[in-house]
């Protein structure tokens, strides 16, 4: 059955698709892109389902991503309406995932649906390449999709990921990039001992405090045009018995790092374990990479969502690489241009989520008129 943005929409937040789980989502997308054309291909693994549809085969191929997994609600009192009852009221829509991102998801199928309807024999291909494990781990959803498609040699010209980028109004914000996620879990070892007799124990807070004080005012790289300088932040720091009168054995010092593409995970790690050895510290230092920087410089896909966005709202965008990570980390490994763009974000993840009405079917438009411009309509 065919419906519009704004019903699509309330249908997709009507499934309380809480990550990992789908709810169904994903079925309501593929009755909506079958009768396109698409080859609808599900990719399940540890309870995260993950959809790859195709249309055509010829280049360039143009992807529309995302994720069907919302966070969870949270206390239900305090929301004003159920999260998973859509809800317009006062030209607002009101549920979790009205804005991340299931108006986005919404407004993918309902541009590609009047784009082919427009122009049935259309230069290049079409795909989306939606999971239901953005918001959790990360680990079964796109990164398994691009894993299986690198594995059969199918590659991506353009993505589109449907994060919420706009902050105060449609369209005036775009991510072409986002910046890396390094973390470091380091656990100094010490000498526990009786606090009146220090001389018989080594305090490893202390001795931690001066690679800590250089590691924090170490400037990292200085950024470059499109990103800010690299960060370095300690998250959580444990040490002790809880006892006043015991000098604790070790400390555990977890951070991370926002990295640009200035830096790379080998230079930031040869620099700390320097500045660690330099304080003489007997210590131990796991790594965990939760993403890579990626980066697309102006070119073809960022002049078309710009002039996108242009003409269908009036607004000149902002490129921007600020925010967390997204699944950009993960499709950039196949696809040299990804682009994020979406609805506005001051409620994402927040309790009582909702989205201005009169930005769906502009949003949609956006969507589809790059569609256009990117397969020379």
């Amino acid at each position: 059955m065919e419906i519009d943005t704004l019903e699509l929409t309330k249908q997709l937040i009507a499934r309380p698709s809480v990550s990992p789980e789908d709810a169904g989502c994903l079925d309501l997308v593929m009755a909506q892109l079958k009768p396109l054309g698409f080859d609808c291909e599900i990719i399940a693994m540890n309870g995260v389902t993950n959809l790859w549809a195709r249309r055509g085969r010829a280049a360039p191929l143009v992807c529309f991503a995302g994720h069907t997994d919302v966070v969870p609600t949270g206390p239900l009192e305090n929301w004003d309406i159920d999260p998973f009852t859509p809800t317009v009221r006062d030209g607002v829509l009101h549920g979790r995932g009205a804005c991340d991102m299931k108006t986005s998801l919404a407004a993918f199928v309902v541009a590609i649906r009047e784009f082919v309807r427009a122009n049935p024999d259309h230069s290049g291909s079409l795909a989306v390449m939606f999971t239901s494990d953005e918001e959790g781990p990360a680990t079964d959803g796109t990164v398994r999709v691009v894993e299986a498609l690198a594995r059969r040699g199918e590659k991506l010209d353009y993505c589109i990921v449907g994060e919420p980028t706009s902050v105060k109004r449609l369209g005036d914000m775009i991510k072409n990039g986002r910046r890396g996620s390094l973390t470091g879990i380091l656990t100094v070892q010490g000498v526990q001992g009786h606090v009146a007799y220090p001389q018989m124990a080594r305090n490893p807070i202390h001795e931690v405090a001066p690679a800590i004080a250089e590691l924090a005012a170490a400037e990292w790289d200085r950024g470059n045009e499109y990103f800010p300088p690299t960060t370095w932040q300690i998250s959580n720091f444990s040490a002790g018995t809880g006892a006043n009168n015991v000098i604790p054995g070790t400390a555990r010092v977890q951070f991370n790092f926002r990295f640009s593409t200035a830096s790379t995970v080998e230079s930031l790690q040869t620099r700390v374990h320097g500045i660690l050895d330099k304080h003489d510290l007997k210590y131990d230092l796991e790594w965990r990479l939760d993403g890579r920087p990626f980066l697309t410089p102006k070119g073809d896909l960022v002049a078309a969502v710009s002039r996108a966005i242009r003409e269908v709202t009036g607004v000149d965008t902002e490129l921007s690489t600020t925010g967390g990570t997204s699944d950009g980390r993960f499709i950039a490994d196949i696809c040299p241009q990804v682009v994020e763009f979406g609805p506005t974000n001051a409620t994402i993840h927040k309790v009582n989520e909702r989205l201005p009405v009169a930005e769906i079917e502009p949003l949609q438009n956006i969507y589809r008129r790059i569609l256009e411009i990117l397969l020379r309509q």
